[in-house]
């Protein structure tokens, strides 16, 4: 079931996402705006993997990430193979953070699951995310403008989107490249924990395309 309210026509104001692709090239911008000109997150409700509906409206008060994954997706697992997204939640969550990572694929396509599968992918990925929330219409992911994995927003504790886009500045599937890498989201974490704007608020996301339905029979 889900059940999605749209809490700002203008919430996409910091998404200025190009067409996905496998690896587009990495762009950042600076914060100019006060944190009181920032769009408000759309609120919605999915089914976690347990079969529990888990609204964002739920979070209110909590800084809140929002990761969309695809264990299939080989820039998904660069970061879950070397253990970095797993650390990254981990830091989150003992801060105080909700994590919630959802999962838009399509029934049949890459990355998709359900029933067991679905409850089985916290220990199978040693997950350290909140919720693991599965949105197999799309709905959520169409929403957020997501269009890639990993694919990333934060939400501050009064529901404003302070964060959108890629996780870091190495748009690549090589392990090897998390050295050095500018992560984005810890970056963002420490600015709001620290009481100030976050000094990046957007970044090219880079990844797999999300395997939404009518993207599935553009290519059949």
């Amino acid at each position: 079931m889900i059940r999605v309210t749209l809490a700002c026509a203008a919430v996409l104001a910091l998404v200025a996402c190009s067409p996905a692709s496998e690896t587009p090239e990495p762009k950042t911008e600076t914060a100019a705006a006060s944190t009181a000109a920032l769009p408000a997150a759309p609120v919605f409700t999915l089914v976690d993997s347990d079969g529990v509906q888990r609204s964002l409206a739920d979070f209110r008060g909590k800084t809140v990430v929002i990761e969309w994954t695809n264990e299939g997706c080989p820039y998904v697992q660069k970061h879950y193979s070397a253990g970095a997204m797993q650390a990254l939640q981990r830091e989150a969550t003992a801060d105080g953070v909700i994590w919630l990572t959802i999962i838009s694929s399509a029934p049949g396509t890459q990355g998709f699951v359900e029933g067991e599968a679905a409850r089985a992918f916290k220990a199978k990925h040693d997950g350290a995310w909140t919720h693991l929330l599965l949105d197999p219409t799309g709905q959520v992911g169409k929403l957020y403008d997501a269009k890639t994995t990993p694919n990333m927003r934060i939400i501050d504790p009064e529901g404003r989107l302070v964060y959108v886009g890629g996780i870091d500045d190495r748009p690549t599937n090589k392990v090897e490249d998390l050295q050095g890498a500018n992560n984005f989201v810890r970056a963002a974490l420490t600015d709001l924990e620290a009481g100030r704007p976050v000094a990046t608020p957007f970044a090219q996301p880079y990844g797999c395309s999300i395997k939404y339905p009518e993207t599935v029979e553009a290519e059949a």
